[in-house]
């Protein structure tokens, strides 16, 4: 009976046999091709990245070799400046630096797409290059060469010794692994290096984009716990037993970034109610309140009006419903301030309605925070219709209001704001109210 039962299996555990080694040989085969296809993205990554610092140098170079005042080769030199430092920013986010201090670096690069973006596209026979932008572009060179070198330095030493990038991301990957490898210690040279150059004077439209937000910026006097329980309290009409179901934690303390989150726990509903305030000022940064929504039975018109009624009675009075997203149960509105019928984009806050019965649900405030105050707003140079000559031809304009936006040089602007249709679609142009010039344009849904 075993001989017959033998007999049987046998062939059948031969069978299951080769099956699975055939199935572990062709997993991994598979697996290899994976790391032989993700090795060579890495491998290419790596020698475009050192490539485009090397001509990112030596475009530096011709820029400055030219004489002071040929501002068409300086824009043309700047804009290929831009172009190559956005493809070394891109070769760098493909190579798996994730846990590696590569920052300094990369906020170099930034820093250097940011400024020659910004220079390139203002009027240059106008506005040409000062003396302390010349002096930055000498700079950027020989830094730009030393980075260069460095990264020469370790592409020599990967062709050489045949080195893999993918024992680089196994080595950041594993916390018992010492971070000896040859590539990683060579970017971690390049970064130390960048973080001991001397610090640049990149001008104040650059340094506005890397501009933090802290409480500094902020007017008022430092709130305590106990004032931001009773300015929530107040926000939510809530009596003085329910408010102290309140809970105020502070965030950042001692830092430059401090602020409160206040938490209502008395909500009926599983999930409290979130609000964020400044530390300065004790101003509402953020509001939520994510309670489950019935069916919606407001139309949107009638949300927009809850959305604005709510923000007259919280104090912003002077506020411009401009764009809105809706779903089946909520409506989301963006507001601007509107001051003297001028908006003032910057100034901005969004509000969601719940579409069952107009409560407001959620509230961004973090631009309106930083950025509300009373602007001196100058008169435009320009009447209307000179501005709309600026416009092309087919634009058909069906509605225009004055507005201040924020141009590509990070600066306000008064504009002219056309909205109307081309092309069958329906955008937003601004048109500068001093110089005519068309600083932005904007295709909104219909």
């Amino acid at each position: 009976m075993y001989r017959r039962l033998s007999a049987v299996l046998f062939p059948v555990f031969t069978l299951l046999c080769i099956g699975s080694l055939y199935w572990g040989y062709q997993e991994h085969q598979e697996k290899n091709s994976i790391l032989i296809k993700a090795e060579n993205q890495y491998q290419r990554a790596f020698h475009d990245l050192s490539y485009h610092v090397d001509q990112l140098h030596r475009e530096l170079g011709n820029t400055l070799a030219v004489n002071s005042t040929s501002q068409g080769f300086h824009r043309k030199g700047l804009v290929n400046v831009w172009r190559l430092t956005s493809q070394a920013q891109n070769e760098i986010n493909q190579l798996p630096l994730t846990l590696l201090p590569f920052s300094k670096t990369e906020e170099f690069l930034s820093k250097i797409s940011n400024f020659s973006y910004k220079t390139s596209v203002r009027d240059l026979s106008k506005q040409p290059l000062s003396p302390n932008e010349f002096k930055m572009l000498k700079t950027l060179y020989a830094d730009s060469h030393d980075i260069s070198k460095s990264l020469n330095g370790v592409q020599d030493k990967v062709i050489a010794n045949n080195l893999r990038w993918m024992d680089v991301e196994i080595a950041l990957a594993s916390e018992k692994s010492p971070n000896d490898n040859t590539i990683i210690d060579g970017f971690k040279t390049v970064d130390k290096k960048v973080s001991e150059y001397p610090e640049i004077n990149w001008g104040p439209s650059v340094a506005s984009m890397y501009q933090k937000r802290t409480i500094k910026m902020l007017a008022g006097q430092k709130s305590t716990p106990e004032e931001i329980r009773k300015a929530a309290a107040k926000f939510l009409k809530l009596d003085a037993a329910q408010a102290k179901e309140i809970r105020v934690v502070e965030n950042g303390h001692g830092t430059e970034y401090a602020s409160y989150s206040a938490t209502y726990l008395g909500n009926k509903n599983d999930n409290p109610i979130e609000m964020d305030y400044t530390q300065k000022g004790a101003q509402l940064i953020w509001f939520q309140n994510p309670r489950d929504i019935g069916k919606p039975v407001l139309s949107l018109k009638e949300a927009k009006r809850k959305a604005s009624d709510f923000l007259a009675r919280h104090g912003y009075p002077t506020m411009k419903a401009i764009t809105y997203d809706e779903s089946d149960t909520t409506a989301v509105f963006t507001f601007v301030t509107n001051q003297n019928g001028v908006l003032i984009y910057p100034d901005k806050l969004t509000v969601k309605i719940a579409r069952d019965n107009g409560d407001t649900v959620s509230i961004r405030a973090a631009d309106y925070v930083f950025e509300h105050r009373k602007r001196k707003l100058p008169k435009p140079k320009l009447m209307s219709a000179d501005a709309k000559a600026a416009l092309n031809p087919d634009f058909k304009v069906s509605r225009e209001q004055m507005a201040v936006i924020d141009n590509d040089l990070g600066e306000e602007v008064l504009c002219y704001e056309f909205i109307g249709k081309i092309n069958g679609a329906v955008y937003k142009i601004y048109v500068n109210a001093e110089t005519g010039l068309e600083e932005s344009i904007e295709q909104l849904p219909e």
